[in-house]
């Protein structure tokens, strides 16, 4: 009998590709997602979409019931800006959903392996000096930050208490296909855009604030193994936390020349003043995924930045044809 999956956020950006690689793995899949971000046209054949609130009885019950052998929980508001104005819904997805999954698993008396999506680099703020690892200490600078580590420790607690086997992948910058070119995460989208449009990207500041930047598919991959690799024991808030990036700082600017590079195209770019309270620097250390999970990035930057830009590229080319956006 195939083990059975379900992916939160499955019609997401991030989440689709976990349910792909779920999918290549063998695992029958269904996903839970409102549509609120995600998107019809991610959702592949052979799935089951239940359109819930993560946060809502329903989903629960289509936890409790559902026999799943793992849970991986992508499902959040993922915007740190959108956080900052409107906590209270932030914490509501990504605090009181991740309580409403763990409860559920409890509940259901199955050994449900739950893999929830944090993050790795709002999480450690800018008082430490990257790369972090899972042990660094953690600041939060946003409600956002905030709620996903409030989420981890609530696994945590869950585990220790209640049995609910767990483990957090701290992703950094995530990019590539399906990516929304709206909102703070989608910055290779929104460029890609501009290169489309013949426009000079827009640059914040100086441009040398540097991200850890990962493409989506090796994401998946290590979601993957979050799911299905040993463990080790849950003793404490970072020992079943893995962060997934590439440990590589690229600067904004570094990044718009890549991207210009990958696409064949040059637009040049433009600055705007720098936005207040922006992280200065983010990278993460990815050792323990390596040891434990078993997994590193496999695409390089100018690979990775190739084939997103190749989708979108094909994606307009679609849209001025005619085609669904």
């Amino acid at each position: 009998m195939a083990r059975r999956a379900l992916v939160t956020g499955g019609a997401g950006f991030i989440g689709s590709h976990v349910v792909d690689a779920l999918l290549a793995d063998g695992f029958d899949v269904e996903l839970l997602d409102d549509l609120s971000s995600g998107r019809r046209e991610n959702i592949p054949d052979g799935t089951t979409l239940h359109e819930l609130d993560v946060a809502s009885p329903e989903a629960a019950r289509v936890i409790r019931d559902g026999a799943f052998d793992v849970i991986c929980h992508l499902a959040a508001q993922i915007d740190v800006r959108k956080s900052v104005l409107d906590p209270m819904r932030d914490a509501t997805i990504n605090i009181l959903g991740t309580i409403n999954i763990a409860e559920a698993v409890k509940s259901s008396g199955r050994a449900t392996r739950v893999v929830m999506a944090s993050t790795g680099g709002a999480l450690y703020g800018d008082f430490v000096t990257p790369p972090n690892d899972e042990e660094f200490p953690k600041d939060p600078e946003s409600p956002y930050g905030i709620a996903k580590l409030s989420a981890e420790y609530y696994l945590a607690y869950y585990g220790r208490l209640h049995g609910v086997e767990s483990a957090v992948v701290r992703f950094a910058n995530v990019y590539g296909p399906r990516q929304d070119p709206h909102g703070e995460a989608g910055v290779v989208a929104i460029f890609c855009n501009r290169i489309l449009g013949d426009e000079s990207m827009t640059v914040f500041g100086d441009g040398l604030q540097t991200r850890d930047y990962v493409f989506v598919k090796d994401v998946a991959r290590a979601t993957v193994a979050a799911a299905t690799r040993p463990l080790p024991p849950p003793a404490r808030l970072d020992a079943r936390a893995f962060n997934i990036g590439t440990g590589v700082e690229t600067t904004v600017l570094e990044l718009a020349d890549a991207l210009q590079d990958a696409a064949g195209r040059q637009v040049g770019i433009t600055h705007a003043p720098a936005r207040p309270g922006e992280q200065a620097r983010s990278a993460v250390l990815i050792d323990k995924a390596r040891e434990v999970l078993g997994w590193s990035p496999v695409a390089s930057l100018h690979d990775g930045l190739a084939e997103t830009y190749a989708w979108f590229a094909a994606r307009r080319a679609t849209t001025a044809a005619g085609g669904p956006v």
